[in-house]
């Protein structure tokens, strides 16, 4: 029969094991995050689809980002690529808290783009929020110094996207939230992400004409 030590020393080992097992299920995930965040709620601008109860027809991707694959900034161009619209918001996020704040979402929209010339790649992301409360929760989740998760790379997103040196922006328009999410790729860390991520800011036209409509 083994001694009592070898069953103690057994048993020890057998729970530091099943430990680890515990940890790896239960540990917090970990996604990529911007290095730089601006975040900013909803304003009086756009208090006409500040409830998607008047607002309920939901975005698609050429509302969103038109019929031209390109948008520009100062010379630069940005060109579309993936274009993909889920009712599962929440599994365009990762991180429990933001998850949960994306309660009540009903659809996002996104999609990928490339510089032209290479360099840089980013997303675009419209989150179709039940009203501006909401978005502005969504916004303050997104937030690296308070939240637990960010968005997951959009489809199409080249695997080499320098999460560690981009910069995104979160906005509230009314019920939606809008993420424009800029960033290196390869060894091309030092990039001026300023115009790439001005040129993916145009796309926000699409809830100005929401507005615009609404008072129609």
């Amino acid at each position: 029969m083994p001694s009592r030590t070898w069953t103690a020393v057994a048993a020890v080992a057998a729970l530091a094991v099943a430990g680890v097992v515990t940890f790896a299920v239960t540990r917090p995930e970990q996604g990529p995050r911007p290095a730089v965040f601006r975040g900013e709620r909803t304003s009086a601008l756009y208090a006409p689809i500040d409830d998607r109860s008047a607002d309920p027809r939901p975005p698609t991707g050429a509302e969103v980002f038109g019929q031209a694959d390109t948008v520009a900034a100062a010379g630069v161009t940005m060109r579309r690529g993936q274009v993909s619209a889920s009712a599962d918001c929440a599994g365009a996020l990762w991180g429990e808290r933001t998850a949960a704040a994306a309660a009540g979402c009903a659809q996002v929209v996104r999609a990928a783009f490339t510089a032209v010339g290479g360099g840089i790649s980013g997303q675009y992301a419209v989150f179709d929020m039940p009203d501006g409360a909401a978005a502005d929760r969504l916004v303050d989740a997104l937030d690296p110094k308070g939240g637990d998760g960010f968005l997951r790379p959009a489809p199409g997103q080249p695997p080499s996207f320098d999460a560690a040196h981009s910069r995104a922006a979160a906005r509230a328009l009314g019920h939606f939230v809008v993420v424009n999410w800029v960033g290196p790729v390869g060894d091309e860390g030092r990039a001026d992400l300023t115009y790439p991520q001005l040129a993916l800011e145009r796309l926000g036209a699409f809830a100005q004409n929401r507005v615009l409509a609404a008072g129609d």
